[in-house]
């Protein structure tokens, strides 16, 4: 049996749920660039399971680097 990240264990490899994450907020914003980017990522946070620095990271690099 696998979890939603393909991983039959639930452990992923270093940084993987920030590169699904990633994904992710790429996949919404190219669907609808007027969704608010700061919103998106807590969301992506909390489906994602990130931690407070990969959430940071995102904010920083992602939503207001855009």
């Amino acid at each position: 049996m696998t979890n939603e990240g393909g991983s039959a264990h639930g452990v992923e490899p270093h940084g993987e749920s920030l590169r699904r994450a990633l994904y992710w907020l790429d996949e919404r914003i190219r669907e609808n660039p007027a969704l608010d980017r700061v919103k998106l990522v807590g969301e992506a946070s909390m489906r994602h399971d990130l931690g407070p620095e990969e959430e940071e990271f995102l904010l920083l690099h992602w939503a207001r680097g855009a």
